[in-house]
């Protein structure tokens, strides 16, 4: 089993463990796995362990900077480190940008004690899919290196997964954190839009965009949302609202959950999901919460939407690199940038209006409800060879169909994802709980209490077991 961030802090404090020891594992596993799944971009081996080593001369000297002190963590490159280089996994990022300097994110993490290892694979800008024909790592699912591990913050989830870091910070713009947490079987939490400040992260969707932490645990990313939650002057859409912080507690009494199935269980749905869901929410409700069954507004709207928005946003930022360097960017990201070219500056306007009113229409349903909760999937990790046609093209509108996260995008609201079960082929299945905006602590405490009750979140895949001679 893989200590959880939490765990691993506690270790540190009673001296059962050594940040430096810590992060000899995570190298250790990298050096393992990382060639077969693809996580990292680059490595920071030693300044990981110096910043460990000092770390530890810190604690040792009563000096604690709180729970990510001394703690191992990725960061996807998209997200800008000091170490560079950022790349976004593109030809097209001007090696310059951000060189040298750390996002605010980041340098919340250093302040916090935090031990950087790494940048991580994502997608290309955070879009697309993967493109052999470009010199980059395939990022592989180590529930089974046949899948795909989600993304775009590919190497975050399935770093986490694999023990290479303890936690990491990923971005979300149609699921980009939940999307690898669901389909690697960790815990992934998208902030409120504006919680945590973006500057620094090379942009997708400028009004869909958050950054959040992938982790093990509910109690890993509440600790990680403590640390990089905030208002920054840098980025104009960061808010300045204190951070309510969850109260952790096995009982759910009081708590009442909105339950969504519409749409959630199309015919195509891996046979377990239902089950799973169904059991997760007799926890949830055996907890005290009590449970009715709710629809979203403005489903379908919503889902249009988001790929408008973010089709659009896209090509605003790529504009001038697209003319100019077509050919350097991978095919999946010329296709979304191509769909970006239709859009007129009508079908924009529309699709923030439409957005205004289904947030409207889900404040209302929260009038009724605490959390609402539905499945992050009705399927497990897909094949990279069910991800394209006959002809070899990428063809993902049938995975996408059970995936259920680009919705809360698009409002703007905080969901956490958390395992639930397995399919029968053994690969992960996950929740979602989604809050009001900034109430990140109601949906942290949820989770939470379920995965006191549960253990799925601890589940390990074989591949990525630590040696019995680890630490």
């Amino acid at each position: 089993m893989h200590l959880t961030l939490t765990d691993a802090a506690a270790a540190l404090r009673s001296g059962e463990v050594t940040s430096v020891a810590l992060t000899e594992q995570a190298i250790a596993q990298a050096d393992r796995l990382d060639g077969e799944l693809g996580t990292y971009l680059a490595r920071f081996d030693d300044s990981a362990l110096a910043s460990a080593r000092r770390a530890d001369e810190e604690l040792a000297a009563g000096v604690d900077k709180g729970p990510l002190h001394g703690i191992p963590f990725g960061v996807k490159d998209i997200i800008a480190a000091a170490e560079g280089p950022t790349t976004a996994q593109s030809l097209v990022l001007d090696p310059a940008w951000a060189a040298g300097k750390d996002a605010p994110v980041v340098a919340r993490l250093r302040a916090a004690g935090a031990v950087i290892t790494g940048k991580v694979t994502t997608m290309e800008f955070a879009c697309g899919m993967v493109d052999p024909s470009k010199p980059f790592p395939t990022p592989r699912n180590p529930w089974d290196t046949r899948t795909w591990p989600g993304g775009s913050s590919s190497g975050t989830g399935n770093g986490v997964a694999a023990g290479m870091f303890l936690a990491g910070l990923g971005t979300d713009t149609a699921g980009s954190i939940r999307i690898p947490a669901a389909f690697c079987g960790v815990s992934g939490l998208m902030p409120t839009f504006g919680r945590v400040p973006k500057s620094g992260v090379a942009p997708l969707g400028y009004s869909l965009d958050h950054v959040g932490p992938l982790a093990r645990s509910a109690r890993d990313c509440a600790a990680v949302l403590e640390v990089i939650a905030g208002f920054h002057p840098s980025d104009p859409d960061c808010v300045d609202l204190p951070l309510d912080l969850p109260v952790f507690g096995g009982s759910l009494d009081g708590l009442r959950i909105g339950v969504v199935r519409e749409h959630h269980f199309p015919q195509a749905a891996d046979p377990a999901a239902a089950p799973a869901f169904e059991s997760a929410l007799a926890t949830l409700t055996g907890l005290g919460a009590t449970a009715v069954e709710i629809e979203l507004p403005y489903w379908g709207e919503m889902l249009t939407a988001n790929l408008v928005t973010a089709c659009a946003e896209a090509l605003a930022y790529h504009r001038v690199d697209a003319a100019t360097r077509w050919g350097d960017y991978f095919a999946a990201t010329r296709a979304m940038l191509a769909r970006g070219a239709l859009i007129s500056a009508a079908d924009y306007v529309q699709a923030q209006r439409v957005r205004r009113v289904a947030q409207d229409a889900v404040a209302r349903l929260f009038d009724d409800v605490d959390v609402i909760v539905s499945p992050a999937a009705s399927m497990g990790a897909p094949t990279y060879e069910s991800l394209t046609d006959a002809e070899g093209r990428l063809d993902v509108e049938g995975m996408f169909a059970q995936v259920f996260t680009q919705y809360w995008d698009c409002v703007g609201n905080p969901v956490l994802v958390t395992p639930m079960g397995f399919t029968e082929g053994g690969l992960p299945l996950s929740l979602q709980f989604a809050g009001r905006p900034f109430e990140e602590a109601v949906i942290l405490r949820a989770g939470d209490a379920y995965q006191q009750a549960t253990d799925w979140h601890l589940r390990v895949p074989e591949l990525a077991a630590v040696p019995q001679t680890a630490v």
